[in-house]
């Protein structure tokens, strides 16, 4: 048998194999087999269909971002969380799996691909500024907790943190979206806003330096 035999029946294999179609910019994801074993050997496929290792600083980032996601998922959950935080918490989900897909396809400025916008990180602005208005000043750090639902938006905050800084670490090796840490970046600033708005006015749970030693 040849030793170049196994190089031709690759190379036919490929020149036959269907090529990745990328989805359209607004096409809607089609699942209809949910495990493939295409990852099974520590690979994915990022949104262009080009392979990486499951290590590469994309899909690390936008992993976190999904955690992120999931943590919101339980803060919506909440049976008597607040009209006023459950509307704009449903919308920021649909924006980070926006801002995943923005992460899973390799960036390039005016690519026409679905990107965070500058529009979606002044809405976020926005939001600081309607729910911020209405809480007392702050004279000491908020201790992560309180209320049920603030405590999540607390968890959510941190993940949400992290993920700010995967997408950053991230850019410092592969070209990301300038805006997607700058998203995350106000989206947690959103997130602290929103956690202390969950807490009864006058409740809010605040550090005192040293003051755990003074009960002892």
């Amino acid at each position: 048998m040849s030793a170049t035999r196994p190089c031709r029946k690759r190379d036919a294999r490929a020149a036959t194999a269907k090529p990745v179609s990328p989805r359209e910019r607004d096409e809607p994801v089609r699942l209809t087999k949910i495990y493939t074993r295409g990852g099974d050997r520590g690979e994915t496929s990022l949104g262009d269909g080009s392979r990486v290792t499951k290590l590469d600083p994309r899909v690390v980032a936008y992993g976190v971002v999904d955690e992120l996601n999931s943590q919101l998922g339980l803060v919506l959950a909440l049976a008597d969380l607040d009209r006023e935080l459950r509307e704009p918490l449903a919308r920021i989900q649909n924006e980070l799996f926006d801002l995943g897909a923005d992460l899973s396809v390799p960036y390039a400025a005016g690519d026409d691909r679905l990107r965070v916008t500058q529009a979606q990180v002044d809405g976020l602005e926005a939001l600081c500024d309607r729910h911020n208005e209405g809480l007392p000043e702050l004279k000491s750090f908020v201790l992560p907790g309180g209320s049920e639902a603030a405590a999540r938006l607390h968890v959510a905050r941190a993940v949400c943190r992290r993920a700010e800084l995967s997408a950053l670490a991230g850019a410092e090796q592969v070209d990301i979206n300038p805006l997607v840490p700058v998203y995350l970046n106000r989206l947690s600033d959103l997130l602290f806003i929103l956690a202390r708005a969950s807490n009864p006015e006058g409740e809010e749970p605040l550090w005192r330096p040293g003051g755990a030693s003074e009960s002892v």
